[in-house]
């Protein structure tokens, strides 16, 4: 596994407390509010002198002015380096999966809250693997993280250089590829998403690009009955009502 070499802080108990249980090894220091009575930032404190990592009791215009706007809960961690995976680990994720994988692609997501949500609802579905362009999209950073409530650390996230590349090694490794289209004819609820398959969703407003769209095996859509003002669906939303029908189809099988 690799790691991206920047310095960057994290912020907020969810964010904090994922990152001291699934990737201490990278956490520089944690800084708490003084006077902070939250028993969870308690339990922070304590994890992370366990864990041998520096803490410091700051006033809350420090935390404010490590983190800027981002909502910090009292508590931000300082780190070494953002955990990711790296390319040529894909083909192992997926044979991995015995034949069931799950794999999530985003291409261009620009709002790293959308990305953080998407990662969230990527997490609670036991997808194999996110993956996402490491141009023209948002990368995983502090915002991110906080808006993921954890599911950045714990989850294979995976940046590529060439992103229509990557979906033809998904397709000679075996996975069909469904691209996200509000022009498709198909529903997404009469495929079979049971074996080894990949979601390819668009960012926002222009959605998925000429390439990416061109190397999906089927364009499929989210039936909107109700929605005739409605052009789509936030990317965060559709990501999540796609990788549930993946789910709900898995369980029943």
């Amino acid at each position: 596994m690799n790691t991206v070499s920047q310095k960057q802080w994290i912020a907020g108990i969810n964010a904090v407390t994922s990152a001291l249980e699934h990737d201490a090894e990278h956490v520089r220091e944690v800084l708490i509010e003084a006077g902070a009575k939250n028993p969870r930032i308690t339990e922070i404190e304590t994890s992370a002198r366990r864990l041998d990592i520096d803490v410091r009791r700051v006033a809350t215009q420090a935390l404010d002015g490590v983190v800027g706007n981002l909502r910090h809960q009292g508590v931000v961690a300082r780190y070494a380096a953002a955990r990711t995976y790296s390319e040529n680990e894909l083909q192992g994720l997926v044979e991995a999966a015995e034949g069931r994988a799950l794999v999530l692609i985003l291409d261009g997501v620009q709002d790293p809250h959308n990305l953080g949500a998407c990662l969230r609802s990527a997490a609670a579905a036991a997808v194999t693997a996110v993956v996402f362009p490491k141009d023209k999209s948002v990368q995983v950073n502090a915002t991110v993280r906080k808006t993921s409530a954890g599911a950045a650390d714990t989850i294979p996230v995976i940046p590529v250089t060439n992103l229509a590349r990557t979906m033809r090694d998904l397709q000679q490794m075996g996975v069909w590829l469904y691209g996200l289209a509000g022009d498709a004819e198909a529903s997404i609820f009469t495929l079979d998403l049971r074996g080894n398959i990949a979601l390819v969703l668009g960012g926002e407003g222009d959605g998925m690009r000429r390439l990416t769209r061109e190397n999906c095996d089927q364009l499929v859509k989210i039936p909107m009955p109700g929605a005739s003002n409605v052009e789509s669906l936030n990317v965060s939303v559709a990501t999540g009502v796609t990788l549930f029908e993946a789910v709900r189809q898995r369980v029943a099988s």
